[in-house]
């Protein structure tokens, strides 16, 4: 009998097809998000919904073709993987954004929390179920987490972060629990953060994931990405990455949380697997085998042996092959050929 190959999955971002109304926030210079998004959605009128169900549909069917198991509808609907979901929490001032260094790094103009933050009515459910009715493969919803919006707003009204992160979890796991309620099975809640801020991730952003897993039913594959930072553009190898002992600090902590996958950086820069992987005793590794800010192409050996030298650290059972992180950078023709690497390293295996 051959060998079943290991799984695959995409982290959440997929280029937008040229006819989506919203911008692609990775070709965004001046990082105002805010200001495109109301233009576009304007000129778009009630034509928008047709053309996200047209892109959800033709962004999974490549991700179908290139073998991918677990798919995502690309986030063709996000101006921002961010602020699109913080558009649907009260307590947000889109209109008076301010400008702000992200990650100490990206520029940005950001919305600002006037007010306490609570869920409204559930939004991703209805994503999820255009995106599902487009496949028989299981779709993936991706939700951004606490310490990564506060990191990516202006607050103007706790002046505490840990209570900040406490009242975002809340709200989070009112759309996480609205998705598992509605029959989504895969539910990543997104947390590059943690590898920046490691002492807010021990101190209080693991037990913020915790809150927004709150009740979800172990039908359910609760997925926590982390990477290690998005460049400014494509081969861009002077951005100044999370420290690379970050994965490392937080390992511990994470496989102790109630999570079923944790969604590592390893392509773009390795991490020593030989003293990292078995420091999650517990939680399945989804592992960043291709690059997804880089132009070259892997070839199927060079991930078949990445993916040979994590299984000496971890069970197989415990290990799925993924890009790093969203592939937006990438544009399609890319994209689909960083797949196909992908899914014929992990049939390989």
């Amino acid at each position: 009998m051959a060998p079943v190959p290991l799984p695959t999955t995409v982290i959440g971002a997929y280029p937008k097809p040229d006819y989506v109304p919203v911008s692609d926030w990775f070709d965004l210079s001046d990082g105002d998000y805010a200001a495109r998004w109301a233009d576009e959605m304007a000129a778009a009128g009630d034509e928008a919904e047709a053309l996200f169900v047209r892109a959800a549909a033709d962004v999974i069917a490549d991700q179908v073709d290139a073998g991918i198991d677990v798919v995502t509808d690309g986030e063709v609907r996000r101006e921002n993987y961010i602020h699109y979901h913080c558009r649907h929490l009260t307590g947000f001032d889109f209109e008076h954004r301010e400008q702000e260094t992200i990650r100490g790094v990206l520029p940005g103009v950001l919305p600002v929390i006037v007010g306490p933050v609570a869920a409204t009515e559930a939004f991703l459910p209805h994503d999820w179920r255009v995106a599902q009715a487009a496949t028989d493969h299981p779709v993936k919803v991706t939700i951004p987490g606490p310490l990564t919006i506060i990191d990516t707003v202006i607050d103007h009204h706790y002046g505490d972060r840990a209570a900040l992160v406490a009242d975002l979890a809340v709200a989070i796991n009112a759309e996480v629990r609205a998705l598992a309620e509605a029959g989504c099975t895969h539910i990543q809640v997104d947390e590059p953060v943690f590898a920046r801020r490691v002492d807010d991730a021990l101190a209080f952003g693991v037990d913020a994931l915790a809150a927004c897993f709150d009740g979800v039913p172990d039908s359910v594959t609760r997925t926590v990405h982390c990477c290690c930072g998005y460049p400014r553009h494509l081969d861009d190898d002077d951005y100044e990455k999370a420290l690379p002992s970050a994965y490392l600090d937080i390992a511990e902590a994470v496989d102790a949380a109630p999570i079923d996958r944790f969604s590592i950086e390893d392509a773009h820069r390795p991490n020593d697997l030989a003293d990292l992987l078995p420091r999650f005793r517990e939680t399945t590794v989804i592992l960043g085998c291709v690059a997804i800010a880089r132009s070259r192409v892997e070839t199927v050996d060079e991930v078949a042996a990445r993916l040979t030298e994590a299984l000496r650290h971890i069970d197989r059972e415990r290990l799925v092959a993924a890009p790093d992180c969203g592939l937006g950078y990438l544009g399609r023709d890319l994209a689909v050929e960083k797949l196909r690497v992908l899914t014929e390293a992990a049939a390989r295996i």
